[in-house]
C-alpha cells in the first residue's frame, strides 16, 4: 500500500547534501506534498551540489549553506524538524583513498556530531540515512540481501558502514527513529556529470553529448542494477512515514540488470551517435573495483511496499534529454 503522503502535509523537514540531485529532487517531491522543506548543504564542488538543481523550487525551499562538519550549525537547525533526510556524504570512493581523513570527518564523525544534535536538542525526529551497497565490498553470491556479510574494500565504504550503524544505534539506546538505505547506482537527471567523482554513468552521459568515446574499463561484464532518480526519492520517503522502518537497514535495486558493456551500447542506442571503447583498468580502479552487483530488495518490498517502477531504458533516455536541454548548467565546476 502506497504511504501516506498527508504525513508530509506542513511537516518540517531538514534535507542535508539539499543542493544533490537526490536531495533536491526529494525536496522538489515533499514541497509538492506541502512540506516545509530547509536544505543544508555546503556548496562544495566536489561533492555534487549545483544551485541549478533547485532553480524551479528556489522560492518554495529555504537554503542553508552549513556544512555537516559545523556542530553548532548542525544543533541549530536540526531543531524543531519532524524529519532529517541524511544524504549529504562524500560518494567518490577514489577521494576516500587518496583523501582518508576528509572522508573520515565526512561520513563517520558528521554523522556521529549530527546524531548527538538529534540526542540533545530533538528526540523526536525521524532520521532516514542514505548508506551504500559498497559496504558489502565484493559480493560472495547474487543477488546481494541484507545478510550478506559486510566487507568494504575501501575507506569511504568502511566510513559510510561508521555513519550507519551509528544511526541504528541511536535508535536502539536514545530511541531516536532512524533508518538507513543501501543506495545501489543512483542515475537521473541533476547528476553529478563533470567527472566520474561520483558516478561513471554521469561522465558517460556527458562523454556522448559532446561526441566523444565512452571508456568501459575491463572486459565490460560486470553486471550491476541501476535506481531512477525518482524511484529513491519514493523509498526515503516510504521509509520516513512508515514505523516499520526503524531500526532497519533496506537494500534499494532493480530488477533488472545489464552488463557495463550493454549498458554502454544501450546509452549509444538512444543518443543515436557516439561509441564505446573497452579500456584495461587503471590500477587505482582497479584495486576498489567490486566486481558483479546486484541487489536483493525483497526486504523493503515486503516491510514497506516499494519497489521501482521506471524501466532502465526510459530513465536513461529521461536523463540523455535533460542533459542536452541544460547542458550549459552542469558543464562547470559546481557539477
Amino acid at each position: 500500500m502506497p504511504f501516506d503522503a498527508s504525513i508530509f502535509s506542513r511537516s518540517d523537514v531538514l534535507i542535508t547534501g539539499g543542493l544533490g540531485f537526490i536531495g533536491s529532487s526529494l525536496a522538489r517531491r515533499l514541497v509538492n506534498l506541502g512540506a516545509k522543506v530547509m536544505l543544508v548543504d555546503s556548496l562544495i564542488a566536489e561533492y555534487g551540489d549545483n544551485l541549478f538543481n533547485i532553480h524551479d523550487i528556489r522560492d518554495r525551499v529555504e537554503l542553508n549553506t552549513a556544512d555537516v562538519r559545523d556542530q553548532n550549525a548542525m544543533a541549530s537547525l536540526i531543531k524543531g524538524r519532524n524529519f532529517l533526510f541524511n544524504l549529504a556524504g562524500q560518494t567518490s570512493h577514489l577521494d576516500s583513498m587518496t583523501d582518508p581523513f576528509t572522508d573520515l570527518n565526512i561520513n563517520a564523525a558528521a554523522q556521529f556530531h549530527i546524531l548527538e544534535a538529534c540526542r540533545l536538542h530533538n528526540r523526536g525526529v525521524k532520521i532516514v540515512f542514505a548508506s551504500t551497497r559498497q559496504i558489502y565490498g565484493r559480493p560472495q553470491y547474487l543477488p546481494v540481501d541484507e545478510k550478506h556479510p559486510v566487507n568494504p574494500i575501501d575507506v569511504n565504504g568502511i566510513n559510510k558502514l561508521a555513519g550507519e550503524w551509528y544511526h541504528l544505534l541511536y535508535n536502539n539506546i536514545y530511541k531516536i527513529r532512524t533508518c538507513a538505505l543501501r543506495l545501489t547506482n543512483t542515475y537521473g537527471p541533476g547528476m553529478r556529470v563533470k567527472d566520474a567523482g561520483q558516478t561513471f554513468l554521469g561522465i558517460w552521459i556527458r562523454c556522448l553529448i559532446e561526441g566523444k568515446p565512452i571508456h568501459v574499463y575491463g572486459d565490460g561484464k560486470q553486471q550491476r542494477d541501476f535506481n531512477f532518480v525518482t524511484d529513491v526519492v519514493e523509498a526515503l520517503l516510504w521509509a520516513a512515514a512508515d514505523v516499520a522502518s526503524e531500526g532497519q537497514v533496506f537494500n534499494l535495486g532493480h530488477w533488472e540488470h545489464i552488463s557495463l558493456q550493454e549498458l554502454a551500447a544501450l546509452l549509444v542506442h538512444l543518443s543515436d551517435n557516439g561509441q564505446y571503447e573497452l579500456m584495461p583498468f587503471p590500477a587505482d580502479r582497479k584495486a576498489i573495483d567490486i566486481g558483479d552487483y546486484y541487489s536483493d530488495f525483497s526486504k523493503i518490498h515486503n516491510a514497506l511496499g516499494w519497489s521501482p517502477q521506471v524501466l532502465l531504458e526510459s530513465g536513461l533516455a529521461q536523463t540523455l534529454a535533460s542533459y542536452r536541454k541544460h547542458y550549459a548548467n552542469y558543464w562547470n565546476s559546481k557539477a
